[in-house]
């Protein structure tokens, strides 16, 4: 693996430190301790590059914006708003407003101070674009609907606006696919040049086919196979008895995904060969509502290293499982013994010690 994808802020907390705007993560941030400071960002980047990592940020946008609210709640629409299911798919709802030049300054001081922190390291930016809300801008004056008429050559506006300032900066923009499946927006400079941008799929493994198809270099790893903290359950609590949240309490990628079924995903599947050219490569995907530092080892790996076999090796099959098992618990050990990485179990330990006595 050799890149790393940094969700750096999202509508429950602004860790990430803008020294330009130090309000952002000092009233975002969920503690002081917890903020990703100019030189702890500096850290990792020199880390990931002394090791062949290259390090690069998402800022989600507009949606997932919320907590841009805590420093100038002036910028966003819905911000902490009652009945939050209305406005955002997780609480609290709030997203930044689209037909605001105050929003088109505080955008362009952000890149301003961002993109020059991060461009030594890295190729790319990502600006996200997932889950937009449209019941949001029905409590914006300025707009006052939630018609995608209405909301798309506003949405357009505030990609365009960032795209042009990660290119200027010598970078390549990534977002996420409801950009292109969703809303259909202008992502290139020109539509033959398609090429000048990667979307990344996320909500299945069909969606990687229809990017390609039409022309976009595209990032595969969705839900359905490459998610890492899918099976931990729903972090909201029912309450009303009209509520949604019932018995199990399953989250929306339920079941986890163990480390047989992402060896066993096929990204190439369906996929003509005169497309392949276009695959920029795949991500395992660790959310954080129920995953902590804490929990973060076991969860990531073995797991992630099955996918890392993937992505160097090909596409693999199931007569490889019984020696991938056995190659993953190897890792598994010398990561826990040599490097105190507290990873989870790739099989049961009989199995490991007595080779060929758990095939069936």
């Amino acid at each position: 693996m050799n890149r790393l994808h940094i969700h750096a802020t999202d509508s429950q907390s602004w860790p990430l430190d803008i020294p330009s705007m130090p309000e952002l993560a000092a009233k975002g941030a969920y503690h002081p301790s917890l903020i990703l400071t100019s030189s702890k960002l500096s850290d990792i980047q020199m880390y990931g590059l002394e090791r062949g990592v290259s390090v690069f940020l998402e800022i989600d946008m507009p949606g997932h914006t919320g907590s841009i609210g805590y420093a100038f709640p002036e910028l966003v629409s819905a911000f902490l708003a009652n009945e939050w299911e209305k406005y955002a798919l997780q609480p609290p709802s709030g997203q930044i407003k689209l037909n605001s030049s105050d929003v088109d300054k505080f955008l362009d001081e952000l890149m301003a101070d961002l993109l020059p922190r991060v461009s030594p390291f890295t190729r790319y930016f990502h600006t996200g674009g997932d889950e937009f809300n449209l019941n949001t801008y029905l409590l914006e004056e300025a707009i006052g609907s939630s018609k995608e008429e209405v909301l798309r050559p506003l949405l357009q506006a505030v990609v365009t606006r960032l795209h042009t300032a990660i290119r200027k900066a010598g970078l390549t923009p990534i977002v996420w696919e409801e950009l292109v499946a969703d809303w259909d927006l202008s992502l290139s400079p020109s539509p033959t040049e398609k090429t000048e941008i990667i979307v990344q799929a996320w909500r299945n493994s069909t969606a990687v086919k229809y990017l390609l198809d039409r022309g976009y270099r595209t990032i595969f790893g969705s839900g359905d196979a490459w998610y890492l903290d899918c099976g931990q359950g729903t972090y909201v609590n029912p309450k009303r008895s009209s509520t949604a949240i019932k018995e199990p309490f399953l989250d929306w990628c339920s079941p986890k995904k163990n480390w047989k079924h992402m060896y066993m995903y096929n990204p190439l599947e369906g996929i003509s060969e005169d497309l392949h050219h276009l695959l920029e490569g795949g991500e395992t995907h660790m959310w954080s509502e129920n995953v902590d530092p804490v929990a973060l080892d076991m969860m990531v790996w073995p797991r992630a290293a099955a996918a890392a076999e993937v992505l160097w090796s090909g596409p693999r099959t199931a007569n490889q499982i019984q020696d991938a098992s056995y190659r993953l618990s190897e890792w598994r050990e010398r990561a826990v013994v040599d490097l105190g990485v507290g990873a989870s179990l790739a099989q049961m330990t009989y199995c490991l010690m007595r080779e060929g006595s758990c095939e069936l």
